[in-house]
């Protein structure tokens, strides 16, 4: 092999190496920054390009589909002190990759520490059961916090989601034993509502009762002051027939009070058998007249 052999070997090889680097095979979903001596010359979109070699340079690789950005956990503290573990997810897309190379240094890791700083600041001005129930309005605040700056950036912010929001494990303590001192006063204020409404409703028993044992006994007055009037009528001044039938009704009483179970001593007046004869001798008076 002779010298222009190899010299016509160099030249060809050159010749393949610089054709295969002036050719370039985009990939769909990538755009690519060609930078002509340090300095920003065109994107390359999909499909078969061409670039200078030597000259122009393949400085960044940008993918254009969504980015999911995964915004660790970290804890907050809401405006009533109180500390709760939040994070969320982020869908992002590259729409200017220009801005997104040259606007800002790792446009994946700035995106995700806004994302981290705007939700602390809008979950910091919330009370902890606000924040615990306004995920829908949190994620709304926060995309629109998020969204100028990331359009600055050359990415739109297509959608922020809030993984997971809740009180840390301190907070969740707290809050158990604050949820069983609460169980606790509502089961007593329930037993002393129950005791009220029972010594009402017994009082209100009681007064109705008094109420209607006062009627009975007004009523029961009223007919014995009738019986008494009709008894009175009926016999006028014959007082016998009344000593009578007191006379049977007392007789009849103590037989009731001699054959009770319980009696064990009858006790009789002194005077009963003055009384009882004394009474048929005005009976018998009255019969010879």
């Amino acid at each position: 092999m002779n010298g222009m052999t190899i010299v016509s070997l160099v030249i060809l090889l050159f010749v393949v190496v610089t054709v295969a680097n002036g050719v370039r095979i985009i990939p769909q979903g990538e755009e690519w920054i060609v930078q002509r001596l340090g300095k920003y010359r065109t994107t390359l979109l999909p499909g078969l390009r061409f670039i200078i070699p030597y000259v122009d340079n393949i400085s960044y690789k940008v993918t254009t589909k969504d980015i999911i950005l995964d915004v660790q956990e970290q804890e907050v503290i809401t405006r009533d002190n109180a500390v709760i573990v939040v994070n969320a997810i982020s869908f992002i897309k590259v729409t200017d990759p220009v801005k997104a190379v040259y606007g800002v240094e790792d446009y994946s890791e700035a995106i995700r520490n806004m994302i981290m700083t705007t939700l602390r600041s809008i979950v910091g001005d919330m009370e902890l059961d606000e924040a615990l129930s306004s995920r829908d309005m949190i994620k709304a605040r926060l995309k629109a916090g998020v969204a100028d700056e990331a359009l600055d950036w050359g990415l739109t912010v297509k959608s922020v989601e809030i993984q997971d929001i809740k009180p840390s494990q301190s907070m969740q303590r707290a809050m158990e034993l604050q949820a069983s001192a609460e169980r606790e006063r509502k089961a007593m204020v329930t037993r002393a509502e129950g005791e009220k409404q029972s010594m009402i409703l017994s009082a209100e028993a009681r007064l109705e009762s008094a109420k209607r044992d006062a009627v009975a006994q007004i009523t029961l007055a009223e007919a014995s002051a009738q019986a008494i009037k009709k008894v009175n009528a009926a016999f006028g001044d014959n007082e016998l027939p009344m000593l009578y039938l007191l006379g049977e009704k007392y007789i009849t009483s103590i037989t009731k009070l001699a054959e009770s179970e319980n009696a064990k001593v009858v006790l009789l007046p002194a005077d009963l058998q003055s009384t009882l004869r004394g009474l048929f001798q005005r009976v018998n008076k009255t019969g010879q007249a």
